[in-house]
């Protein structure tokens, strides 16, 4: 880090609204410059330096905030995350990511139902953040009879965090009408038994099989989650969020906090166009603008407000074991041996088919382009990351250089030969970091499936910004509980909590990881810049909106564990206080 000279507006505009002093401020310039001074009128920042500076812009009106030598920063920028979802799953039925046995599964569910007893013997269970990769022990794989024996008549469905896979018990596949005579519908697949009976697992598109029967939110219940979500995220010094696979009544819940004046981050919406709609692009484009000219608020001011510019395309599902529904250039591996004397061979599953064809991803992404809409494409195995880079090629020889923000999220196995193409392309990556580490997703779930070559590149942070990458940070939340600094810690570590057991202890493949620069700057500059909003925020600089965050800690000076540690003290947003805590907890105005 570098301490730099001071920068400052014209003195003559008045005094600042607020100057933070006696600080660590952190801007992400592009010589990542340390000052110990900031002061912000009118929402925007005015001066960035040296104490004396900040001293000029101080009236009698000006608030002065002493930082006590803590490091102030930008706030987060979020590019990769469902909040509303998120939510909607805090106040509902949870099982909190853990790792679980099969009876421990079927007691906390059961412990749901007991306490809704009034909703027997028809009334729907949703049950949420169901880590299935993590059972115990590992190869655990439930069916309906798991929930078959629960004391109740209801209907039961488990939603798997990651969001591609759910788990019904035999009312609610009755209910569904799905039995062994039930084809898999197209990027969808209903799991069965050796009889050719559903066992209850849906995986993808297979879920939407149950999703008319499902009890649909209200108006009512989708504000109160963009509520909850936004309470969330300030804790965590978000201050700006891309909501992917967004519909129009999730954004119309934020459009009504917003009217509310409530509205506490930058709210940026990716639109979902499902394979099917695909084939139609000009339509899907249409109903995309449509929803945009309803909500999208214009360009970015001082004030939070929504963005709607970006479309959000499924490309595969998971990599992970039991589902296999991510797309491989080569196979998958599969034991042909014991668990005692494992023999891993190819098992000649490449996974699906990419779930839009080449013509139809091709046709789509350049209809995009010329409306103006960022392409945001999921795709977690290096089948489906090479197939949306072949898109995304063919779209810049007729759109190239920085208008268009194409972006790839998770990018969980990326073959070698690829690894430059994200540079030369203009694509940002957009990774989940905590997913790197040791886990149960990544070890039992992943690592004999995909074989050592594979796996010595799993999660390839490091040899993605070695070659050239912008990479972005996305949280993926709900997939993950909202932790963005466990993340950060992980992206540079690749290391587990110590409180996951021995079994999950050491680093994850051979990838190098990120400097702690590298992953600010991911949640920072990267992440503004994925969402056209670089000029705006992103960094600290004079001009740019006021957008900052204060910290219990200094994440380059601590060991690099404790970056999971950090505590947000204070969010900013626009110059106004959207969240303080500890010793700013009584210190300072908010709104």
């Amino acid at each position: 880090m570098l301490i730099a000279a001071s920068f400052a507006a014209d003195a003559a505009e008045g005094p600042a609204d607020t100057v933070y002093r006696n600080g660590k401020v952190y801007t992400v310039d592009a010589a990542d410059s340390v000052h110990e001074a900031l002061a912000v009128r009118d929402g925007r920042i005015v001066f960035v330096g040296d104490a004396a500076g900040a001293a000029k812009l101080t009236g009698e009106g000006t608030e002065v905030v002493d930082l006590g030598g803590r490091v102030m920063m930008p706030g987060l920028v979020d590019a990769h995350m469902h909040p509303l979802s998120a939510g909607r799953k805090l106040v509902a039925c949870s099982l909190d990511y853990a790792s679980l046995s099969v009876a421990e599964f079927q007691a906390r569910i059961q412990a749901c139902l007991d306490a809704t007893k009034e909703k027997e013997p028809d009334g729907w269970l949703e049950v949420w953040n169901w880590f299935q990769q993590s059972m115990t022990p590992a190869g655990t794989v439930p069916s309906h009879a798991d929930l078959d024996v629960l004391q109740t008549q209801r209907p039961i469905v488990v939603h798997n965090s990651f969001g591609h896979t759910s788990l019904a018990n035999a009312r609610a596949l009755a209910l569904g009408k799905i039995t062994a005579a039930t084809p898999d519908p197209e990027n969808g697949l209903i799991a069965r038994d050796a009889a050719g009976a559903p066992t209850g697992m849906l995986e993808d598109s297979a879920q939407h099989i149950l999703d008319p029967l499902l009890p649909e939110p209200t108006d009512s219940d989708r504000i109160a989650a963009a509520r909850t979500s936004l309470d969330a995220m300030r804790k965590e010094g978000i201050t700006t969020f891309l909501d992917v696979s967004a519909d129009a009544e999730t954004i119309a819940a934020y459009a009504a906090v917003a009217r509310e004046g409530t509205l506490t981050a930058r709210a940026h919406f990716a639109v979902e166009i499902e394979p099917e709609e695909g084939k139609e692009p000009e339509k899907a484009v249409a109903a995309l603008l449509e929803i945009a000219r309803r909500f999208d608020q214009g360009p970015v001011v001082v004030r939070p407000t929504i963005t709607v510019r970006n479309a959000k395309l499924y490309m595969d599902g998971v990599i992970t074991a039991p589902a296999f529904t991510g797309v491989m250039v080569e196979p998958y591996l599969e034991n042909r041996g014991t668990a005692q004397k494992p023999k891993w061979v190819s098992s000649g599953n490449r996974g699906p088919a990419p779930y839009f064809a080449a013509d139809v991803l091709k046709a789509l992404l350049l209809k995009l382009a010329a409306a103006g809409i960022d392409p945001h494409i999921h795709a977690d195995g290096d089948g489906a990351v090479r197939f949306s880079l072949d898109g995304y090629e063919a779209m810049r020889a007729v759109y190239p250089g920085e208008a268009i923000r194409a972006a790839i999220a998770h990018v969980e196995v990326v073959h070698p030969d690829d690894f430059a193409r994200f540079g030369k392309l203009d694509v940002i990556p957009v990774p989940s970091f905590q997913w790197a580490k040791p886990a149960g997703d990544t070890i039992e779930g992943a690592r004999d499936y995909l074989g050592p070559q594979r796996f010595k590149y799993f999660e390839p942070l490091g040899f993605l910004h070695d070659a050239g990458a912008r990479i972005a940070y996305g949280s993926d939340w709900p997939v993950d509980p909202l932790d963005e600094w466990f993340g950060l810690k992980v992206g540079v570590t690749r290391t587990n909590s110590p409180a996951a057991g021995p079994q999950y202890a050491g680093r994850l493949g051979d990838d190098v990881g990120l400097s702690r620069a590298t992953v600010i700057r991911a949640i920072t500059m990267n992440s503004s810049f994925a969402l056209h909003q670089e000029k705006e925020t992103g960094s600290l600089e004079v001009g740019k909106l006021a957008d900052l965050i204060v910290l219990d800690r200094d994440p380059f000076t601590i060991p690099a564990e404790e970056i999971a540690a950090v505590d947000v003290l204070l969010t900013v947003v626009g110059g106004e206080v959207v969240h303080r805590a500890g010793p700013f907890a009584l210190a300072m105005k908010s709104p």
